[in-house]
């Protein structure tokens, strides 16, 4: 066929020529198409990882592996999808669908059949540090169970290490550890005006943490010093309130998630301040009632297992369509508590056993947490791009975990870790933090009476106390003037010791005064940690002075830890020297220590409830609704004895 010539000579002139013949102005022509730049754009490896799943879709480039024929939980329309292969490339998922219609080819095909196959659990509130493990050995405890990916709530290692907070906690995975832990950064640094610990963290500190590392710090950790959050301007110690909002503002700022701690608010107003605060979740919920209006005004719920058991047949019996504000966490659990009950697995089969369908209870575990802290991209469903982090079980109703996929890799075989645990040289930093200055001695923890006082009123606490105002009673005074602990009555005597600041010489820097219901009868007894929530300070209760000091003395020579003393002697230990919280040695070793502790102390007589106080690591916490608390001297403060919401100081004798 012939072609016109003036219709080839047409298409090859120029855009600008053809203007002209048409009596167009070059200054009104067109600007000319963009040129290619001499250097092509350089793809961020997220952007590389999704080009390369494109092409395995569409089966172009080989996979890995495929999971073959399980039964799939589909989170997105809650249903159980049969015979489903899944096609992994690298760490990422890039097909799923049914079984043998993938068109490319795999490196490994598993078997997968009569099997059932959910996302990985990630924790909405997890605080790593009470396990007592470091990150590394966290990943062979809880990934068998399931646990993939965590949110890390640091503001237990902040206050030891400060502005190394980040670097601890990303060390593990960049040593080759699936565990994907997301930090959020501990808004409690120090908890309150009232403490000082290793770090301090404002406005610049939070903006720096989320510049420096937008991948991995996603939040602000639970805000949990609420008379600061809602003081007007002014009127509470304006240090308090200022660092916390300048917090709250840096990650606002970042397009961050700021993270609640409403224990104690229950009324309506209470609730609607909570929530308009920009405060989006709560894990301290523990009435029905109070989960229900909390949910009302958009404050996604993390249900540990107490509240689970009353929360989720209420929330069923109100008849709840929409679970998706609901997750279940951990919060804390030790190694020793992990290996009886299990770790997300637990949670979730709690939630069943509550009577929420099985369907929603994996939501709760994986999906809903994903979407709250916005990675659903990557997390939380079995789906093309998201982590190839599979569960495989036996039973879903059971969460009876059979293997664990983590980044891809088989991680798991029922509660057997398989991959190997990287040795990680954590640096002086993180082991050198325990600073009491000297040797404590029994005078160190004497209280003297006023002069020439045969007997004097005493203020008491006991754990947990939350009431506005303390507790008062008489104990007589010493010949030598000092007032002791009456364990017959039930009265004992605790202290905290500044781990920090090394205020050794003749004055150490060492509070006490007299708690009930709580610490040993044993004669010389005394039992010391230094997780203490949440400075970490060393706290020690007991009924005798050298059985304190050398307690305490042990816990500084262990570099962090538990130490247990009865008739004198030191009967049980548990060295956690990394930060004084966690350790870097295997689980089964560390869990060993715990009950050889807890065995101890069975051994023994005390107050109240048989066996080791546990909990008393918790009951120094200065956050709501916490009142009255005694912390480590400060300046204007030699007793330390402390109302937090008011600033109001006592004596602990008059």
């Amino acid at each position: 066929m012939k072609r016109r010539r003036g219709a080839v000579w047409a298409v090859s002139m120029t855009a600008a020529a053809l203007l002209a013949l048409a009596g167009c102005k070059a200054k009104d022509a067109p600007p000319a198409p963009a040129s290619v730049p001499e250097k092509a754009h350089s793809f961020s490896p997220e952007v590389q990882i999704r080009q390369h799943l494109v092409q395995v879709a569409l089966g172009r480039e080989p996979a890995d592996r495929i999971i073959r024929g399980a039964t799939v939980l589909d989170v997105f329309t809650r249903e159980w999808l049969p015979n489903q292969d899944i096609v992994i490339a690298g760490e990422r998922i890039a097909w799923v669908g049914a079984a043998g219609t993938w068109p490319g080819q795999a490196g490994e095909v598993v078997d997968a059949s009569g099997e059932f196959a959910v996302p990985g659990f990630g924790e909405s509130h997890k605080h790593i540090e009470s396990s007592y493990l470091t990150p590394e050995y966290e990943a062979a405890l809880v990934i068998p169970r399931g646990n993939t990916w965590t949110i890390e709530d640091s503001h237990e290692i902040s206050n030891v290490v400060g502005t190394h907070n980040v670097d601890f906690w990303l060390r593990a995975e960049k040593a080759g550890s699936p565990l994907k832990i997301f930090a959020s950064i501990g808004s409690a640094t120090p908890p309150t005006i009232y403490e000082f610990g290793g770090g301090y963290y404002g406005y610049r500190e939070m903006s720096d943490f989320m510049e420096q590392n937008p991948e991995r710090v996603i939040s602000l950790g639970e805000v949990m010093d609420w008379p600061a959050v809602n003081a007007p301007p002014n009127a509470r110690a304006e240090g308090g309130r200022q660092r916390i909002w300048e917090m709250i503002d840096a990650t606002m700022a970042h397009r961050g998630i700021v993270e609640g701690h409403g224990s104690g608010l229950i009324k309506p107003d209470e609730i609607n301040a909570f929530a308009a605060a920009g405060l989006s979740s709560d894990h301290e919920a523990r009435l029905p009632q109070e989960g229900l209006d909390k949910l009302r005004r958009g404050v996604f719920i993390e249900a540990r297992v107490d509240l689970m058991r009353t929360l989720f047949p209420f929330l069923i019996e109100h008849g709840l369509q929409d679970w998706s504000n609901v997750s279940v966490t951990t919060d804390d659990r030790d190694v020793h508590a992990t290996l009886q009950l299990g770790s997300m697995d637990y949670n979730i089969r709690t939630a069943i056993e509550s009577g929420v369908p099985v369907e929603i209870a994996y939501q709760l575990g994986s999906y809903n947490t994903a979407r709250h802290y916005h990675l659903e991209d990557r997390f939380g469903s079995i789906a093309p791009g998201r982590y190839a982090d599979v569960v495989l079980l036996s039973d879903p109703k059971k969460v009876a975990v059979t293997r664990v996929f983590a980044n891809g890799r088989l991680a798991s075989k029922g509660t057997e870790y398989l991959l190997p645990i990287p040795k990680i040289e954590y640096p002086d930093w993180i082991y050198n933090t325990i600073n009491i200055g000297r040797a404590l001695k029994a005078e160190d923890f004497v209280v003297k009476a006023p002069a020439g006082r045969q007997q004097v009123d005493v203020a008491l606490l006991e754990p947990f106390w939350f009431e506005p105002d303390f507790i008062t009673s008489t104990l007589p005074v010493q010949a030598d003037g000092s007032v002791v602990a009456d364990p017959a009555q039930g009265i004992i005597k605790v202290a905290v010791v500044d781990r920090y600041h090394g205020k050794g010489g003749s004055t150490p820097s060492v509070s006490k005064m007299f708690w009930r219901n709580v610490g040993p009868k044993t004669p010389g007894s005394a039992l010391a940690s230094s997780q203490s929530h949440d400075l970490h300070n060393i706290w020690v209760a007991g009924n005798d002075d050298a059985a304190m000091a050398l307690a305490v003395n042990t816990i500084a020579e262990l570099h962090g830890g538990w130490a247990l003393v009865s008739g004198g002697k030191v009967v049980a230990k548990v060295r956690l020297d990394v930060g004084g919280l966690m350790t870097s040695r295997p689980v089964d070793e560390v869990a060993a220590e715990m009950e050889a502790l807890h065995e101890a102390a069975d051994a023994m007589d005390w107050i109240g409830a048989p066996g080791l106080p546990e909990r008393m690591r918790f009951a120094f916490l200065t956050a709501s609704p916490w009142k009255w608390q005694l912390v480590a001297p400060y300046e204007g403060n030699p007793g330390g004895f402390v109302n937090v919401t008011t600033g109001e100081t006592h004596a602990v004798v008059w």
